[in-house]
């Protein structure tokens, strides 16, 4: 599993991330990996979303892998479990 950790208020580099994402998918190690994106940051005021980061990264054109977006604070935990949980799940149902 491939876990991708987003910084959600950093609008400038949003669009470098989509490309070093694109890139890493390409790797042949990771053609059938699950992807977990954690947005993080999301105690910020002016942090986008799960929904926009998902628009922004182009998750919706990831047709053949399993992935899941997950908005995370990584400074109090929140988000984090269930991210991981669903991580554990998918690794588990792929044995």
């Amino acid at each position: 599993g491939l876990i991708f950790v987003v910084d959600s208020n950093d609008r400038e580099r949003v669009n470098e991330a989509r490309e070093e994402l694109t890139r890493m998918l390409a790797e042949d190690e990771l053609r059938d990996a699950v992807l977990l994106v954690f947005v993080n940051k999301q105690d910020l005021p002016n942090a986008m979303n799960a929904a926009e980061i998902t628009d922004k990264l182009g998750l919706h054109s990831l047709r053949q892998r399993n992935w899941y977006i997950q908005a995370t604070c990584a400074t109090s935990g929140d988000g984090l479990y269930e991210g991981l949980d669903w991580l554990s799940n998918q690794l588990k149902n792929q044995k």
